[in-house]
């Protein structure tokens, strides 16, 4: 059986807000060092804030590590993506949105707040992955995107109780991995946003959906073929509308 703690957060009063204020901090104090372009220390900044994962028995770090992944992931993505902006006013919006994520989205324990902290982390994750790294090796790109898919699919499946999350999670990180080497050797970009990470969030969401329903058996024959179909054409599409000439080996 497994035991569901809920985070202690205070509700109202003068302790709320003194629990926002802090929450508020972080973003603020990455805006600032990526502002004075100390962004290994803005890095270092939200590792740091996740001390607590080291604060029990080694024994447990893997399962917290597991636990803050997302967390992680969204921290991390949001500083690059502040770090590759020339504008100090976007840059200010990355860090509204991580206060967003940190205040709103981030304590949310139901399963539709798990699983848009889910699809956000994967989603930020891939962005950043592709955004900083595009140039580096294939079997680093290729570890990266299934080590990401993993933890954003485990921290999906964990909420729903699924007996065969781990299997699951590896199968979705196994073929993330897959699909990165792949398309690792043509690497596209539409927009800014690499063929991998579009391709995957949109299978990843798909696929979640269709677990959601099922999960709630309001899944239905109809629905099921719908999901799929649009699924399918969005990938047909992406694949048959891309300039496959302007590859980067």
């Amino acid at each position: 059986m497994r035991l569901h703690l809920k985070k202690f957060q205070p509700a109202s009063g003068f302790a709320h807000f003194l629990h926002i204020g802090l929450q508020v901090i972080l973003p603020v104090a990455v805006f600032i060092l990526v502002r004075l372009n100390f962004v290994q220390l803005a890095l270092s900044i939200i590792v740091l804030s996740k001390w607590r994962m080291f604060a029990v028995r080694p024994r447990f770090w893997p399962a917290n590590i597991r636990a803050n992944a997302v967390d992680l992931m969204v921290g991390l993505s949001i500083v690059l993506f502040m770090s590759h902006s020339g504008s100090a006013l976007i840059q200010l919006g990355w860090a509204a949105l991580y206060a967003v994520w940190l205040i709103y989205v981030k304590p949310g324990s139901d399963l539709l707040m798990t699983t848009t902290q889910a699809f956000i982390g994967q989603l930020a994750a891939l962005s950043a992955l592709y955004l900083v790294w595009a140039a580096g090796p294939v079997y680093g790109l290729t570890l990266a995107t299934g080590l990401i898919c993993f933890l954003a699919a485990r921290h999906f499946l964990d909420a729903f109780d699924e007996p065969y999350a781990r299997m699951l999670a590896y199968v979705w990180g196994y073929f993330g991995a897959a699909l990165a080497w792949l398309l690792s050797h043509w690497l596209l970009y539409y927009h800014g946003v690499a063929q991998t990470t579009l391709l995957l969030s949109t299978l990843g969401y798909g696929m979640a959906v269709l677990y959601y329903l099922d999960h709630h058996d309001r899944l239905g024959k109809g629905a099921r073929r719908q999901f799929i179909f649009i699924m399918l054409a969005i990938v047909v599409v992406v694949l048959t509308f891309s300039d496959w000439g302007d590859k980067v080996v």
